[in-house]
């Protein structure tokens, strides 16, 4: 993307005369979208992105500039404006040796989505709108959308780190809602990879427009949710969320560093159940979170932040653990060449245990089965929540009966954590979007199915 010989170039120019280390990022991303609304497309677009980011930093102050511009001038001058930014005092100058290239190319066997033509794309998302309304005629609206994107990046900083990596991701996904006399319900499904339009010979689409409109169509007929604190049972996959939200955040270093989670301190300490053990794996084949370098150039690997309910480490983006004399984890993450790394999740997950799903369905004589989570809010400093359950039965005598209507699941992470009194064997991850201080990224979420011994449902009807 850029020459080694310019990299250093402009590493050496950004800790000129004080800087103490220096960062170039330079991304070339491109991306593709279909919308499929009612019948017909709604939207197409593509589009491309392509700059570099330049972080300096001199003491506790750091500098940041990103350009479009990747010329030597420019890049040079990008670094100019972070140096400016960063620098206090001092002067010098600091030579730059950089490692061997550590360069990373797409493998033959991937089709990267931009080599497929969008007729074939928007076939993908008519057929998923026709399987849906073949479903039940009360399925009234159909959405599904389709996007990819295919990214190069090039890290390098004084350290003598020099990386590339390519990252293709394909998503697809259906939203489906039916009207009956209990009104409009609706149901939702979605598959998503770090891979390309191959990813199709894997996924069944007809399969992903089928559940989703037949879970539009259960809610149809369910009843009001209970009240009150009962036992839950996350089915596999579905409440990777509660863990990424609930307990991931508060394990995530600058939360620590901030004091700003209800983790900090505890390293060495039982923090959950015995059968937990919480991890977070940015190297997971195939999953919407895996890379093989995070975007400081570390590797991605797999980090057991819990083992057997003790909790052993934090996550660690480079900045935060070249402070206190450590490796990073490999989870420094940023949304763009705009944007400054952070300390970010990738695939965060519990280990799935021995038991069987329904044995822990039989176990339990009354509860409640979520078969999906939706959105929550979270309080990292004490690890209070609240998430929407978009889909849930009741459990009666070993059971699961009546679909629930949407309502909210009440607790606190660490409690949570404490509370799972049993683990299946059936894990899953499901991909999603984490958004933290106004950035996206993608990762991915799993666990096998558990029980939690008592949860808050905020539901309308009597417990």
């Amino acid at each position: 993307m850029i020459s080694q010989e310019i990299v250093q170039k402009v590493l050496a120019s950004a800790v000129s005369r004080g800087g103490e280390f220096a960062e170039i990022f330079v991304e070339d991303k491109k991306s593709s979208s279909a919308a499929f609304d009612d019948g017909k497309v709604e939207e197409l677009t593509s589009g491309v992105s392509i700059g570099a980011g330049i972080r300096v930093i001199v003491g506790e102050t750091t500098g940041f500039a990103h350009t479009a511009d990747l010329s030597e001038a420019g890049l040079l001058s990008a670094a100019e404006a972070a140096r400016s930014v960063a620098m206090v005092s001092g002067s010098g100058t600091k030579a730059v040796a950089l490692s061997a290239p550590n360069e990373h190319t797409l493998s033959g066997d991937i089709l990267v989505p931009s080599q497929v033509g969008k007729k074939s794309k928007i076939e993908l998302l008519e057929y998923m709108n026709q399987i849906a309304r073949s479903t039940s005629g009360s399925i009234k609206q159909v959405s599904a959308g389709y996007g990819d994107s295919y990214r190069r990046i090039l890290v390098a900083n004084t350290d003598g780190v020099f990386a590339t990596d390519e990252q293709v991701r394909t998503r697809i996904a259906v939203s489906v809602v039916a009207f009956g006399d209990t009104g409009m319900q609706t149901g939702y499904e979605t598959a998503a990879f770090t891979m390309g339009f191959e990813m199709f010979e894997d996924v069944n689409i007809e399969e992903l427009a089928t559940l989703a409109a037949e879970r539009a169509v259960r809610k149809l007929s369910a009843r009001p949710a209970p009240s009150g604190t009962l036992p839950v049972v996350l089915q596999g996959g579905s409440g990777g969320i509660l863990f990424h939200e609930a307990c991931g955040h508060g394990l995530e270093a600058d939360h620590i560093i901030k004091d700003s989670s209800v983790y900090k301190g505890k390293v060495g300490e039982l923090v959950a159940s015995p059968l937990i053990t919480l991890v977070d794996d940015g190297t997971v084949s195939k999953q919407w979170g895996t890379a093989l370098i995070d975007d400081e150039g570390r590797p991605s690997q797999r980090n057991v932040l819990i083992e057997n309910g003790v909790l052993t480490d934090y996550m660690w983006d480079g900045l935060r653990a070249k402070k206190l004399n450590r490796a990073s984890t490999g989870n420094g993450r940023r949304q763009s060449y705009q944007h400054l790394p952070m300390v970010r999740m990738t695939n965060t997950y519990l280990v799935e245990g021995k038991e069987r799903p329904d044995t822990i369905i039989e176990n339990t004589k009354h509860g409640v089965y979520v078969a999906r989570l939706g959105g929550g809010q979270v309080n990292t400093a004490t690890g209070d929540f609240v998430f929407g359950m978009t889909e849930a039965y009741l459990i009666e005598n070993g059971e699961i009966t009546e679909p629930l209507r949407d309502a909210n699941l009440i607790g606190n992470g660490p409690e949570v954590l404490k509370n799972i009194d049993a683990v299946a064997n059936d894990f899953s991850i499901t991909p999603g979007t984490c958004g933290k201080d106004g950035q996206s990224v993608p990762v991915g979420c799993g666990q096998a199915t558990v029980r939690i011994t008592g949860v808050t449902i905020g539901g309308t009807a009597n417990g």
